[in-house]
C-alpha cells in the first residue's frame, strides 16, 4: 500500500522534461531526484515529499530511451506512477530500475493536482481519499512484483544467482 499526494503533470511528458540531459552525468539517485521534472517545470520537486505519487496523462516517458529517468523519480522519492498510458521503452524501463508503474486510462481524469490517494498494486485499485473515488486498475503480476521488491531487475538477478536458481 503506497499512500501519498498526487503530483499531476500531463500528456506526452518525455524523458528529457523527466530528467533532462544536463543532469546525466551522474547515476546518483539523490542527485537525479534533485533534478526531477526540472525540464518541465524548474524547482517542480521542491513540493515533492517522500511517498508521493505522481500521476500523469497519456504516453508518459516518451522520448529517449533513459534509464535516468526512472532512477529520478524514483530519487525523488516517489515510489509509484499512475498514468494514463507510458511508452514501452519507460515502462520497461521503470520495472527494471524499481519504479512501481500502474496504467488507469480514462481512471486518470478521476485524480486532481493535490488529491490524497492510497495505492494498492496487489488489488490493481487506487482510493482516492480526498474524493472517496475508487479507481480500478490492472493489479501488477506477481513475478513483476519480485522485481519491484528487490529494488529492480539487478537486484532480482543477483538475487536469483546467490540462491542458485
Amino acid at each position: 500500500m503506497f499512500p501519498g499526494k498526487a503530483h499531476k503533470v500531463g500528456a506526452h511528458i518525455d524523458t528529457d522534461a523527466i530528467i533532462p540531459a544536463k543532469f546525466l552525468v551522474t547515476t546518483d539517485p539523490v542527485e537525479l531526484g534533485a533534478n526531477c521534472m526540472s525540464g518541465l517545470e524548474p524547482g517542480w520537486v521542491e513540493r515533492v515529499k517522500k511517498g508521493d505519487i505522481l500521476v500523469a496523462g497519456e504516453n508518459f516517458g516518451c522520448g529517449s530511451s533513459r534509464e535516468h529517468a526512472p532512477v529520478a523519480i524514483l530519487g525523488a522519492g516517489i515510489p509509484v506512477v499512475a498514468a494514463h498510458s507510458f511508452a514501452r521503452i519507460f515502462y520497461r524501463n521503470g520495472f527494471n530500475m524499481g519504479l512501481t508503474l500502474l496504467e488507469l486510462g480514462d481512471g486518470v481524469d478521476k485524480i486532481r493536482d493535490g488529491d490524497e490517494l492510497r495505492v494498492d498494486v496487489n488489488a490493481g485499485v487506487i482510493e482516492n481519499v480526498t474524493t472517496g473515488e475508487m479507481i480500478p486498475c490492472a493489479p501488477v503480476p506477481t513475478f513483476m512484483r519480485e522485481i519491484l521488491d528487490r529494488g529492480g531487475l539487478a537486484g532480482y538477478v543477483r538475487d536469483k544467482l546467490e540462491a542458485g536458481a
